[in-house]
């Protein structure tokens, strides 16, 4: 039986590869993200690990803000002299630094990284942890010179004698480039700039006696964990109630790994998210290749039973093959996962963070991984069609081969699919139904996988009404072609549900997110229709706030009438329900109601922005006992507590979104009380009366020349932003759509080409009798055009139900317009059509080259 197995293989290993390629896309996926992000996590912690001091002494922050505040928090630069004393201090640091400091040279032209890296500007003091070196020009002396790392210098096309402008918090400065400093370790992409110590505290953080941290080198055979209980007494922080946080060099480096880990899991789930469509878009080519090989081998492995092959033989047979496709398809797609981590660390080179691919780790977890993966959904795959070879008769041996399924009832599937349908409908209908967020997205979860399944099992029961209405103008179209292209369609209506099921899911998930999207797009114009009064909108990419200075050139501005300001803080709230919620609240000037329109529910502008006053969401509110006149206890950064009560109640769905969970916000009087030195986020800015905004526009552009981060919208470029931030959600769908389609193919391509084999008689019978080898093609690419529509009919169907229950549980957060995207689902229907015809090419031209009486001879 292993020699008949392993023949079996060989013999058939053709018609295979198309299955192995989906195993080696799902495999090559899972590898690739596994490599590329165990790579990138060891060089940052070498990185972390190498340069971060042995004990660091920074302000406490408990609050993480997704927001940032543009405040930078500090503590006394005095505490280096006090720790210096520390029994087992070899020596002390100030730190003094910020990030997303907007840096620009002479041209007004950003220094910094544009790929979401951050521009730090710090200060220079060499030690055998510093990640870089001097490696021309000299060190910075006083507040006219700056040093600049080698690779933005090289970027940037800046040299030593360049000038560059520093935007600190406390004001713009300029300082001459005297020096270049070259990494030593790996460059994570980031741009540096390094003043003196003096320089950095008095330009950067705005006084000479502050600094963002203390970094405390041990002294030799004094371990970092004893060092930072003596450092934590001496500060009064071995309670854990101080005002600073005491970190070793290995907590300090974890830290730091856990904000870069954000970054990572983002690729990683992408790249994941990518082999699991492929694995199963895979799992429904792999069934139907089985199942497809089973029903041409219903002869020999009848004869296999004659000869005196049990059940179990035979079974164990098809699943033995099974596993060497699985072992072929992970070995190869093992490899494609390699050369994929390698692609992307060349990429993320190109980008600017320094990856070495000689450095790439590949850990044992990885090929464990891509073994489980290929190996066990092939062996899944195959063991449904495994049982059915196990069930074929000696009797077999004596008569035609009959393919496996053709005529046996679909009633069990009716059964089991009206079922699991029934279940899914009724999740998808609780989930429309439901009022909160949370159980209506669970619901739909549940939904969406009962109905796909459901689906996919009752499947073959649509092919012949569905196949009817959408084959039902070929014979008029095409005459007999069209006619036989139609019947071969239906003739096996199993193959048929299985070979479009592949197509489906992908399509289904394009249908959804398509609806889903153009809902979102939709709610956020009627939003900013609906709430944006101003005449402009100023604002950094993503929110980074700008300095102050921003804020009052832009009120100089020749024919700028009314401005007021936004910016975001970290809070923590704790609710009369007792519940601690920690999230992002938004401060403004009086005037709000001058440039934006928002729909309360109880109080107004006036009293949300009142001095000692919050505003918040009116479902928020209640869900949390909160009424207007609450007085509720606030948690700001650094510690600063106070308690302020409830003025007003918002409408979140008339509310534009100000402020983040919860829609917190209050008056400017009270962010900048608690928390000092924050810088602004947004401006909304008002033509003065007389002033047409157009002419205003070049106005406002020509006082931010100098500031290139800063960026003038009106409702027209808010309402573009929205929309390319939706689009890069759905520019992902659209590549995993794109592995689905590719996948997709495959399983048409081999249905075919299998499908060819199978009636080899039969078409050299047609040919006898004075069907051309054009009909012939003609014929097959008909047949794969309706296969590929009816997959694409189905899938957007199911695809629009769910994007419908998914604007259902957005209305519950306020967008609550629902748009259909009618004219992509046309075009989708109309590239599966195409995606057909393509499939077919290459089985159609191998069926018309047949010899006719070789054909007529083939049993």
């Amino acid at each position: 039986m292993l020699k008949a197995t392993l023949r079996s293989f060989l013999a058939h290993k053709g018609r295979l590869l198309l299955s192995a390629l989906a195993i080696v896309l799902s495999v090559a996926f899972v590898a690739g993200s596994l490599i590329f992000s165990d790579t990138v996590t060891r060089t940052f912690d070498r990185l972390f690990a190498s340069t971060a001091a042995d004990v660091t002494v920074e302000p406490k922050n408990d609050l993480k803000s997704q927001l940032p505040t543009g405040a930078t928090e500090t503590v006394p630069a005095s505490l280096a002299d006090g720790l210096a004393k520390v029994d087992g201090v070899a020596a002390t640091h100030v730190d003094a630094s910020v990030e997303n400091a907007p840096v620009v040279d002479s041209a007004n032209k950003s220094v910094g990284p544009t790929t979401g890296a951050p521009t730090i500007v710090t200060n220079w003091q060499i030690t055998e942890r510093s990640p870089v070196k001097l490696t021309s020009g000299h060190e910075p002396h006083g507040s006219g010179e700056a040093l600049l790392d080698a690779d933005t210098a090289d970027k940037k096309h800046l040299g030593i004698g360049d000038t560059l402008t520093v935007q600190a918090q406390p004001g713009s400065f300029k300082a001459r480039i005297v020096g270049i400093a070259t990494f030593t370790t790996t460059n994570p992409g980031a741009a540096l700039i390094f003043l003196d110590t003096p320089t950095a505290q008095s330009k950067l953080l705005g006084r000479s006696d502050v600094a963002t941290s203390i970094s405390v080198d041990a002294a030799p055979g004094v371990d970092d964990a004893v060092l930072k209980r003596r450092v934590s007494a001496e500060l009064g922080t071995g309670t854990g109630t101080g005002t600073y946080d005491v970190k070793t060099a290995e907590e300090q480096a974890k830290s730091a790994a856990a904000q870069l880990g954000g970054f990572l899991d983002v690729i990683k789930y992408v790249m994941l998210g990518f082999a699991g469509i492929a694995v199963l878009v895979g799992i429904f080519l792999i069934v139907n290749t089985f199942s497809m090989l089973i029903a041409q081998r219903t002869r020999e492995l009848g004869l296999l039973r004659a000869l005196g092959a049990d059940r179990r033989q035979v079974r164990r047979s098809v699943l033995t093959e099974a596993l060497l496709l699985g072992l072929v398809g992970s070995t190869l797609g093992l490899a494609a996962g390699i050369g994929l981590a390698v692609g992307l660390i060349k990429l993320m080179t190109a980008f600017g963070m320094n990856l070495k691919s000689t450095e790439m780790v590949i850990g044992w977890p990885t090929p464990v991984a891509a073994y489980v993966v290929g190996v066990g959904v092939t062996y899944v795959a195959a063991y449904l069609p495994a049982r059915r070879a196990a069930g074929v008769s000696p009797m077999a041996a004596l008569s035609d081969a009959e393919v496996a399924g053709v005529g046996r009832p679909l009633r069990v599937r009716a059964v089991v699919g009206g079922v699991v349908g029934a279940a899914g409908a009724a999740a998808l209908a609780g989930c429309a139904a439901s009022t909160k967020t949370s159980t209506a997205a669970s619901l739909l979860g549940l939904g969406v996988v009962l109905t796909l399944i459901a689906t996919v099992i009752a499947g073959p029961l649509l092919v012949r009404p569905v196949i009817r209405v959408l084959g039902g103008a070929f014979p008029a179209l095409f005459g007999p072609v069209g006619r036989m292209s139609q019947r071969n369609a239906l003739r096996n209506p199993r193959r048929t549900g299985a070979t479009a099921a592949a197509l489906m899911v992908g399509l289904a998930l394009v249908g959804g997110m398509s609806v889903a999207s153009a809902s979102m797009s939709k709610s956020f114009d009627q939003q900013i229709e609906k709430t944006l009064g101003a005449d402009f909108v100023l604002q950094n990419a993503n929110f980074v706030p700008f300095s102050r200075e921003v804020t009052d050139k832009v009120r100089a501005t020749d024919g700028v009438g009314l401005v007021v300001r936004q910016r975001f803080t970290p809070v923590a709230v704790r609710l009369p329900d007792g519940k601690r919620v920690e999230t992002t609240a938004a401060a403004y000037d009086p005037r709000l109601d001058d440039v934006a329109h928002i729909t309360y529910a109880q109080g107004d502008t006036a009293a949300a922005l009142g001095d000692g006053r919050i505003a918040m969401d009116a479902k928020f509110a209640e869900d949390h006992d909160v009424r207007v006149g609450s007085t509720i206890p606030v948690e700001f950064p650094a510690g600063r507590r106070t308690e302020l009560t409830v003025g007003a109640l918002t409408d979140q769905a008339g509310s534009g979104g100000f402020g983040m969970q919860g829609g917190l916000f209050f008056g400017f009087g009270t962010i900048e009380k608690y928390v000092p030195g924050g810088q602004d986020s947004s401006l909304y800015v008002n033509a003065a009366p007389g002033t047409a905004p157009d002419r205003l526009r070049p106005r406002l552009e020509k006082t931010l020349d100098p500031y290139p981060q800063v960026q003038v919208r009106d409702q027209a470029d808010y309402k573009k932003l929205v929309h390319d931030q939706i689009a890069v959600l759905l520019y992902l769908v659209y590549a995993l759509l794109g592995l689905a389609i590719v996948i997709a193919v495959l399983g048409v391509v081999n249905t075919l080409a299998l499908s060819v084999v199978e009636r080899t008689r039969e078409i050299g019978l047609l040919r006898a009798i004075g069907l051309g080898r054009r009909q012939l093609r003609r014929m097959i690419r008909l047949e794969s055009v309706v296969i590929a529509v009816f997959g694409a009919v189905l899938g957007l169907a199911l695809g629009i139900v769910w994007g419908v229950c998914v604007q259902q549980v957005l209305a519950l957060q306020g967008m609550k317009a629902l748009a259909i995207p009618w004219t992509t689902i046309v075009a989708v229907v109309v590239g599966s059509a195409l995606v057909g015809i393509v499939a077919a090419l290459l089985p159609a031209l191998r069926a018309s080259r047949m010899n006719v009486l070789a054909a007529i001879a083939h049993e």
